[in-house]
């Protein structure tokens, strides 16, 4: 057993890796490790990257660099470990600056490959030698794990968690670094996606997110005859699936049956498997909010096709409409790319009418980054150059910011539900953060006394001020 040894996990890119960071974290504490509180201060490191950004990457080269100048200097130096979503480029560039690079699904693995390196020592800063290939295939060959979603993670709130319901993705857009990094979809046993939830929320956590690659696109095969169908259920008219396997929106009836008060959320969404079952479920279930993400990534139909999006801007706007129709208090956000390989001025204004006529809550916009082995980064020359691309972002967030300002002036006197999550105090404010069911950031000035009972808590908060990308309200209502 290793004891008194510290970690710091540093986590890129989205929802899921910081979940993965929560497995990576359990596994080191259930050996002894202990969380540093820097960089300076650990004997492990853990960068769990993301490949989708050529600047996370960047980023992790930092680290590396970092760690070569104070061993250069003859100053101690922590293990490093890479893992998270690397491409094999990206792996082969940053091999000789890591002591191990670990698949995320191998992370189960962890302890072994410390015990492997360590040879007979005690104590970690002795090791004397590095992981090499032999190593690395020794362990793989020896303990290679399929069980990921069964390590319990670390939660970083004690009242806000993430459950990934699936892992990979089987769309292969043409700039997108996942089903290389990630593999093929695989959905998780609904059993334990429903045990993991109902742990959570006899602890008392108030809100869940559903997360996968592309978490719509759900399937576990299960015999109908095992498909057990509560009363809880069968009050909403529930159908079993024609197939044997449960869906997406099948999962979404059988979480809200699950006893307590707390939210559902889910991220992200793919256009094309969104359906009507699906939005029938969200719009039934009470627990499961009305925020919707539903990346397009761009605005005009040839740059779809390049970038293997399988539908029309005419087929993602009839779905948002209907979206908006069953569900009227919608709120939609949209993840979006912009200069694309090939993406013309003419093509962009595109998007601008699309950001206008569609009027999304909130949207992600990101710069196309070549990301190597993916099909554009082959295929294409990334023609827009990065003055244009800065640009672009910027014009299309000036939309963006006025659309969301006009919604969030709809809610100004309106009392909102409110998910209080931290504290922050600058100088002579104090602000209380929350989110509302719709996803939006409400910001409460509150005094200090009564923060700490609401924090991890739902409030009514009177909405007194709209922002471009925000709210404000009043002290949450007694």
């Amino acid at each position: 057993m290793i004891l008194f040894m510290k970690y710091r996990i540093i986590t890129f890119g989205c929802q899921t890796n910081q979940s993965d960071s929560e497995r990576i974290a359990a596994i080191l504490n259930k050996i002894g490790f202990e969380p540093a509180l820097s960089q300076d201060d650990a004997d492990f490191i853990i960068a769990n990257a993301c490949s989708v950004r050529q600047s996370a990457i960047d980023r992790i080269h930092g680290i590396a660099h970092k760690i070569q100048k104070k061993k250069k200097r003859g100053e101690k130096t922590p293990i490093a470990v890479l893992t998270g979503c690397v491409l094999e480029q990206d792996r082969k560039k940053l091999a000789g600056k890591f002591d191990i690079i670990l698949d995320i699904r191998d992370i189960k693995n962890l302890p072994y490959i410390l015990k492997t390196i360590r040879g007979t020592s005690n104590v970690l800063r002795k090791i004397q030698g590095r992981a090499t290939m032999n190593n690395i295939n020794r362990w793989k060959t020896a303990e290679k794990s399929t069980e990921y979603f069964k390590i319990t993670p670390s939660y970083k709130s004690p009242f806000s968690a993430f459950v990934p319901i699936m892992t990979g993705c089987n769309n292969f857009c043409t700039y997108c670094a996942v089903p290389y990094t990630r593999g093929k979809e695989i959905s998780r046993p609904v059993k334990d996606v429903i045990n993991e939830i109902k742990n959570l929320i006899k602890k008392g956590y108030k809100e869940i997110t559903l997360l996968g690659q592309n978490v719509n696109s759900y399937k576990y095969k299960i015999p109908k005859s095992k498909i057990l169908i509560s009363k809880q259920i069968q009050k909403y008219k529930f159908k079993i699936p024609k197939n044997d396997y449960i869906d997406f929106a099948t999962l979404l009836f059988l979480i809200n049956a699950i006893p307590g008060d707390f939210w559902i959320r889910f991220h992200s969404s793919h256009p094309k498997d969104f359906t009507d079952e699906l939005i029938d479920a969200i719009t039934s279930c009470e627990k499961v909010t009305k925020y919707i993400s539903l990346p397009v990534q761009a605005g005009n139909d040839k740059v779809l096709k390049r970038m293997n999006r399988p539908y029309t801007i005419s087929q993602y706007k009839k779905l948002v409409n209907k979206i908006r129709k069953k569900i009227p208090d919608a709120s939609i956000s949209t993840d979006f790319i912009v200069g694309f390989p090939g993406e013309t001025k003419k093509q962009f204004q595109d998007s601008i009418k699309l950001f206008k006529n569609l009027k999304f809550d909130m949207a992600y916009i990101a710069q196309y980054s070549p990301r190597p082995g993916t099909a554009a980064e082959r295929i294409f020359k990334d023609s827009v150059p990065i003055k244009e691309k800065k640009r672009r972002d910027r014009e299309l967030t000036t939309v963006l910011k006025k659309t969301s300002l006009n919604i969030n002036k709809k809610l100004v006197r309106t009392t909102q539900q409110v998910l209080i999550e931290k504290e922050i105090k600058r100088q002579n404010e104090h602000w209380l953060i929350g989110k509302t069911r719709g996803f939006k950031t409400v910001k409460i000035p509150i005094t200090p006394d009564s923060s700490e009972k609401l924090i991890g808590n739902f409030a009514d908060v009177k909405i007194t001020k709209a922002l471009d990308l925000g709210l404000i309200g009043q002290t949450p209502l007694k």
